[in-house]
Order: C-alpha cells, then structure tokens, then sequence
C-alpha cells in the first residue's frame, strides 16, 4: 500500500514541478543584431608597390528601429587577427583617421553606409596602425522600407575620405555572411499595416434618408356594349382569354352560344302560347 502512495505521489510532483527554462544567454540575445566574423582585406598603400594582406575580426551591430528618413548607425568594430596586421608606410603616419564602410543591398538607393573615427595617434614606419578601441557610426539613411543584407566593406586610413592614404579592399566579400537590416516607413512598426485611404463600404452620407414612395398604376380597359361598335381586331383581342393556346382558337373555337339562347326563347313562347291556346278551349 505505502509503494503505491509513494509512486501516485511521485506522479503528481512531476506533473506539477516541470522543469525551469534556462534564461538566454545575452550573448544569443545580442547576436540577433550583431555578427562577427573574419574579414580579408588587400590594403594598398599609396607610393607603396607591395601590397599588404590584413585580416580584421568585424563586428557590425545592427539598428533595431531603423525607419525612413531618419539617419541610422550601424556599428563597426574591428580587431587584428595575429600576425595579419596592418602596418604603416616607411614615412609613417600622423593626423589621419579611420574610415569604415558596409555594403548594403535589397532597398533601393541604399548602398552603403559610412563611419569615421577621431584622429588616430602619430604612428612611425612599419609599426601597426592601431585600430579604435571604440565603435564606429556608420551612418547611412534610407529613403524607402524593406529589408536590406549587410557585408562588412573597406577600410580606409588618410586625413580625409577621398585623400585616403591607404586602400584596404575586401577579398572574402562572397564567402561574408549577409546580415539583415529591416528598415520600417516612419511612424509605423514592421508588422502594422498601412492605413487605407479607401472609404469603408459601411459609409453612408450625412443627413436624413428621403423617404421612398411607391406609385402602383392600374390600367383597366373600356369594352363597349356593343360588338358592332368595336373594331374585328380589338374583338379578337378582347374575347380572347389570356392563357388560350398558341395551336388553336382560343375563344373562338366551337359554336356560337347564341344560337342555343334563341332556340330555348323560341321553345319557351311556343309553350306559353299554347297553354293559352289550351285554357281558352277548356273555358268554353
């Protein structure tokens, strides 16, 4: 008795104690809008033959509000890969800034997106060229909703972005993975309709309903007296009872009752004549 209490017991404590959902992690939480992955660049230095090959672990971090007409950041933040840095020419560097880009497609006049970073320190030849310990804005704005893939893009390092120094294409750009950036229509969220102007078809106009009169005509046709007075056509049309058939008569087969009428009058004062004819005779 005391072994099935305990398994019925047993049984109910696993109905009611189910087990807790472990919390996400926040690093599954960020990645829904951020993406890092190894990007190759072929970096050309100007006055420079030798090209150098550098590889940057980029992060981009996508905007989760992203909306038309409004300027967006998407950011950028880049690290060496050991022993693939990129280093500075011979006559070394001083007042030049990073400039970062990203490729965009899927929306239309939306290609890419900009960022710049604050001076970087004075840099001797053939040292590294230190990356910004920071995240870069690339700031970009859409003129139309959609979704658009993101890639990582070049980088550049000169005083300005079109005096750049050094040119740093990327050569992995199809094997990047492209990453989705939902830009919704101002003053809507991604899964609200837009409004219709369409009028609903429940509308009705203002003020009172005019009320609707029916006007019911009967339209009765005169038959005179006589038969002599109308003419062969309107009889025909007149004794014709509505519904005759089509193949035969109508109203007019058979014969005149007419005739049956007179005979019967003519009877009826023949037999009144005689009976007078009869009492006279009797009375003398």
């Amino acid at each position: 008795m005391r072994a099935v209490v305990s398994f019925v017991f047993a049984g109910w404590l696993a109905v009611l104690c189910q087990p807790v959902e472990a919390a996400p992690l926040p690093g599954a939480e960020r990645g829904l809008r951020m993406a890092t992955e190894v990007v190759e660049y072929e970096c050309t230095t100007d006055g420079v033959t030798e090209k150098q090959n550098v590889e940057i672990n980029v992060e981009l971090t996508m905007p989760d509000d992203a909306t038309t007409g409004r300027q967006m950041s998407i950011g950028w933040r880049g690290t060496y890969v050991t022993g693939s840095e990129l280093r500075a020419p011979a006559g070394g560097l001083s007042g030049v800034k990073l400039y970062a880009y990203a490729a965009l497609t899927g929306i239309a006049n939306l290609t890419s997106a900009t960022g710049v970073s604050e001076h970087l320190s004075t840099i001797a030849g053939g040292e590294i060229i230190p990356l910004p310990t920071a995240a870069v804005s690339l700031k970009t704005t859409a003129s139309n909703a959609g979704t658009a893939s993101v890639r990582p893009a070049a980088v550049n390092i000169g005083p300005s972005p079109t005096a750049p120094v050094i040119e740093c294409e990327v050569r992995n750009a199809d094997e990047l993975t492209a990453y989705t950036l939902t830009v919704t229509r101002d003053g809507q969220s991604s899964t609200s309709p837009s409004p219709s102007a369409t009028p609903s078809a429940s509308a009705t106009t203002s003020g009172s309903p005019k009320p609707t009169r029916t006007v019911t005509a009967t339209v009765t046709a005169a038959v005179p007296d006589d038969d002599d007075d109308v003419a062969p056509a309107a009889r025909d049309a007149i004794e014709t009872p509505i519904g005759a058939a089509a193949t035969g008569g109508g109203g007019e087969a058979g014969p005149d009752g007419r005739m049956y009428v007179l005979t019967g009058l003519a009877i009826c004062l023949a037999a009144g004549a005689g009976l007078l004819l009869r009492r006279r005779l009797l009375a003398r």
